[in-house]
């Protein structure tokens, strides 16, 4: 073909191509909607003219939906290997990151653990981020191409789906495993085996004339722990990068958004921001003293103080604590004028805790202490020397975690060294701890998960005066989403803590059963901890009466507490932020009278069969005019209120 003859083809076909393009715009409504925005903006005469139309057209574009999603290996603020998601979409058909979250993993730390113990949780570790690798880079990147990340049950749904045919999966193979054994082991019965004669050896008979001593009643075992899928992590971490985008994508801070979804898109008028229960010290099993009992010593600030100001008062009394453990003011420390504490304030001189010597990794104060009192009147001792008074400018909270302490060979815990007490004991104990010091307002696990009937005791005891709360005696959040049931053991409420499989629907679900059976949510950060703070818009969207991160040190915790801060600035100035209420305890002895009395009144209910599975409500965007960007909002109003120019 000649050179001239390719632009003479292209004359030829020029009416033919303008007729296809006007039938393309106008398909599109380009011609309409140009004409709109021209008509508004001439009166608004903006500054950035090509801006306003940008986002005018913007409005019109197709939603963003995720192209791709890359997974990689980090390390959490302890130096330990977890899991870093990063969601990419197809916005206005360019390729763009929207944000990467990072998941803390499962795994506790074994401070007092042997090496091989310390070496098989580390590869545990290792190979369950691996596997979530590959599931995040590979067939979960496939699975949810091209959804919305706005359509956050779609996607966990996908997830919890796909999940389940993993362990389905998993399950298969064992079987296969335990049926290839069993051929091996038969074949290998078939065999004749020489017969050994065991020489009958002589029985020891019990000695005559000693008295056999009475046996306690024995303390039931440990319940296997709920087993952790290897890779499951990946989930968690999935569904929580996928409403973060979902929420940058609708320029929604990510509280906002995951408020909206608890409350089926029903913004409330008001959100509380969760208090924060502090650890400023730690007197458990690593530490250098008798005591094991008080792994985390916490301080929860007052409801009428805004976040700013609790978090200035702790790190004072944080301070003052530091100047009496420091030998070097021990004999200028002022000592308690209360009579009553005469005996306690004894001990104290007698026994003074030890130096301190390290921070641990919950960002607290590690020091030793000889008997249960001493670190409680530490405390007192620091809040009174700033002129505070516990119990009233101040709360106690107590994280015991007695799952720590069970001597099983004695069946009894081992609240101090050489000091055993058995469940029912542990009771007695506590409600004379609570009636002695009255500012503690909460016992973390102060009892295993095994010990229900001691948990129902503790309870009708104490659950008028103190929240009784489960963390590591709780079990999984999805296994209560899937039971609805949070009796098990009874308390006053949980400690939920975002890892492994779960996902936000399932947060989302156990926060409203929480509501519903009158129970508190308190949203916690685990052992390894990234320096990540989505925990803490989970905390305020999701309406957790509590949030526990640890101590006042460490920069992966010091983060959440800032993130806290900005929050609550944030609900200020725009006119949302509720005050805090008081604290509301479970009267458990009459809430049980009140649920046998109805059991009473009403006749039994017929049922019919529930649904297999938990119906979930679909998220659905907004599309009103008060969604839109504010420059389109007056494109609108001014194309309704001006008469056109381009008619």
């Amino acid at each position: 073909m000649e050179p001239g003859e390719d632009g003479e083809l292209l004359r030829r076909h020029l009416p033919e191509l303008r007729h296809q393009a006007a039938a393309y715009y106008r398909t599109n409504e380009v011609p309409q909607r140009l004409e709109e925005a021209l008509n508004a903006i001439f009166y608004l005469r903006p500054a950035d003219l090509y801006g306003h139309l940008a986002n005018y057209f913007s409005t019109f574009s197709k939603p963003p939906v995720i192209c791709k999603l890359i997974g990689r290996k980090v390390f959490d603020g302890i130096g330990q290997s977890t899991l870093q998601v990063e969601v990419f979409c197809t916005v206005q058909n360019n390729e763009k990151s929207i944000c990467s979250i990072v998941i803390s993993s499962h795994s506790e730390i074994l401070e007092n653990g042997s090496l091989e113990a310390v070496d098989a949780d580390e590869k545990e570790r290792n190979d369950s981020i691996n596997t979530a690798l590959e599931w995040v880079n590979g067939s979960l990147n496939e699975m949810l191409r091209d959804l919305q990340p706005t359509d956050q049950c779609k996607v966990d749904e996908l997830l919890g789906e796909y999940f389940a045919k993993k362990i389905e999966e998993e399950k298969g193979r064992k079987e296969t495993e335990k049926e290839e054994e069993a051929a091996t082991i038969s074949a290998s019965a078939s065999v004749p085996a020489s017969s050994v004669v065991t020489p009958a050896g002589k029985k020891k008979g019990a000695k005559l004339g000693k008295k056999t001593s009475v046996t306690e009643k024995p303390v039931l075992p440990a319940e296997p722990p709920e087993p952790v899928f290897c890779g499951s992590i990946a989930i968690g971490g999935l569904s929580l990068a996928v409403a973060k985008a979902g929420a940058t994508i609708n320029n929604t801070p990510l509280y906002l958004h995951l408020a909206l979804m608890k409350h089926d898109q029903n913004l409330p008028k008001e959100l509380t921001v969760p208090l924060p229960m502090v650890t400023l010290l730690s007197c458990g099993k690593s530490s250098a003293g008798k005591l094991n009992l008080m792994k985390e010593v916490m301080l929860i600030p007052p409801t009428e103080l805004t976040v700013k100001q609790s978090i200035e008062r702790l790190l004072d009394i944080q301070k003052q604590m530091m100047r009496l453990l420091d030998p070097a003011c021990k004999g200028s420390s002022p000592q308690l004028t209360d009579s009553k504490k005469g005996s306690a304030r004894s001990a104290v001189k007698k026994n003074p805790p030890p130096v301190l010597k390290r921070i641990s990794h919950l960002g607290c104060l590690i020091t030793g202490c000889d008997n249960l009192e001493q670190p409680l009147i530490l405390m007192q001792t620091a809040c009174r020397n700033l002129g505070l008074e516990l119990g009233t400018d101040v709360h106690l909270a107590i994280n015991c975690a007695a799952h720590e302490l069970m001597d099983y060979t004695k069946g009894k815990y081992e609240i101090l060294t050489g000091t055993l007490k058995s469940p029912d004991e542990m009771v007695d104990m506590y409600v004379d701890l609570i009636n002695k010091y009255p500012s503690i307002v909460a016992l973390v696990d102060p009892l295993r998960k095994e010990d229900g009937q001691q948990w129902s005791s503790i309870c009708n005891a104490l659950g008028s005066r103190c929240y009784l709360i489960a963390e590591d005696a709780s079990r999984s959040i999805s296994k209560l989403v899937e039971d609805q049931n949070l009796n098990i053991p009874k308390c006053s409420g949980l400690v939920i803590k975002y890892t492994n499989q779960t996902k936000i629907s399932d947060l989302t679900e156990l926060t409203r059963l929480l509501n519903r059976q009158r129970r508190i949510a308190i949203l916690g950060s685990p052992a390894g901890e990234s320096s990540d703070d989505s925990l803490v818009d989970m905390a305020v969207g999701l309406g957790a009466k509590f949030i526990k991160l640890g101590g006042l040190s460490r920069g992966e915790r010091v983060t959440k507490y800032n993130r806290l801060l900005a929050i609550e600035e944030e609900l200020a100035n725009n006119g949302i932020l509720r005050s805090g209420e008081n604290h509301e305890f479970v009267d458990f002895a009459e809430e049980a009278q009140r649920e046998e009395e109805l059991i009473d009144v009403l006749p039994p209910i017929e049922q019919g069969p529930l649904p297999s599975q938990h119906s979930q409500l679909l998220l659905v965007q907004d599309q009103n005019p008060a969604s839109l960007p504010s420059s389109t909002q007056h494109l609108n109003e001014a194309a309704k209120k001006d008469p056109p120019i381009f008619p």
